[in-house]
């Protein structure tokens, strides 16, 4: 438990450092304030198993996952901009099951918020005891719970899964 508090600790204190862009003894004292009452506050929030600092070579993934993300982003831009563009407004919209393996609570809300930031999705709910999410979708190509799965979250829940669990 101390492990994970003087790790978040480091983490909140470097990325106030690095936001900040200043290394006046003011805001020294300042990021050490921070990273002391965040790691305080919020160690338990962070990380609910003491093993999951054990393999810091999972976070590499989410080195992957950014840019993927950001892709992603743009392309579901571009499509929802053509869309509204479009003179017919090519929409068919619904709301449609996937499946999910991701058992932690954080890589769920990691997926469900990264099929949400995306223009066109947004996720409805998810049921954790039977592994299902609803999706809203903008443009429903199938109502094939596979397939859906492939294609909003496939690419992302194996990142998640690597980086969470």
């Amino acid at each position: 438990m101390v492990k994970n508090r003087i790790i978040l600790f480091i983490l909140a204190f470097l990325l106030w450092l690095l936001l900040s862009w200043s290394l006046s003894l003011k805001n020294l004292m300042l990021a050490v304030a921070i990273g002391a009452l965040i790691s305080w506050l919020a160690a338990d929030m962070f990380v609910g198993k003491s093993n999951v600092l054990n393999r810091p070579t999972r976070y590499l993934w989410f080195l992957y996952y950014v840019p993927l993300f950001i892709w992603e982003c743009i392309k579901a831009n571009v499509d929802g901009a053509y869309r509204v563009l479009h003179p017919d407004l090519p929409i068919k919209p619904g709301i449609v099951k996937v499946k999910t393996t991701l058992k932690s609570d954080t890589g769920l809300t990691f997926l469900a918020n990264t099929i949400t930031l995306k223009p066109g999705t947004m996720t409805v709910d998810i049921d954790k005891e039977k592994g299902l999410m609803y999706i809203h979708w903008v443009d429903v190509r199938t109502q094939d719970t596979d397939k859906a799965t492939k294609l909003l979250i496939g690419k992302f829940e194996n990142i998640l899964k690597r980086i969470f669990e």
